[in-house]
C-alpha cells in the first residue's frame, strides 16, 4: 500500500508543478531571453544522462571499439543528424547496440 501512495502523491506533485509552470506561461509575458535559453534544457538534460553511460559504460572511461555503447550512440547520431527523425535515431541506436552485441 506504501508504494502506491508514494507513486500517487509524486504523480500529483509533478503534475502540479509541471500544470503551474504551464499555467503561469499563459498569464505572464516570458522574456524573449528566457525563451531561448528554456529551448535548450532538453537536450542538455538528455545529454547529462546519455553520454556517461556511453563513455563509462562499466564506471571506467571506455573511448575503444570495444565500447559497443559508444558505437551505437555514434550510429545513433549518424541516423540523427541526416534524418532528424527522433523515432528513427531511436530504433537504429537501439538495433546497433544488439547487433553489435551479437558480434
Amino acid at each position: 500500500m506504501n508504494i502506491w501512495l508514494v507513486l500517487l502523491i509524486g504523480g500529483l506533485l509533478t503534475f502540479g508543478m509541471r500544470f503551474s509552470l504551464i499555467y503561469l506561461f499563459g498569464r505572464f509575458e516570458v522574456p524573449q531571453t528566457m525563451r531561448k535559453a528554456l529551448h535548450y534544457v532538453p537536450p542538455a538534460v538528455l545529454s547529462a544522462i546519455i553520454f556517461p553511460e556511453l563513455i563509462y559504460p562499466s564506471g571506467n572511461l571506455d573511448l575503444t571499439l570495444g565500447n559497443t555503447r559508444l558505437l551505437a550512440g555514434i550510429i545513433a547520431t549518424l541516423v540523427a543528424w541526416y534524418t532528424k527523425n527522433t523515432l528513427l535515431t531511436i530504433l537504429a541506436g537501439m538495433a546497433a547496440l544488439v547487433i553489435l552485441q551479437l558480434l
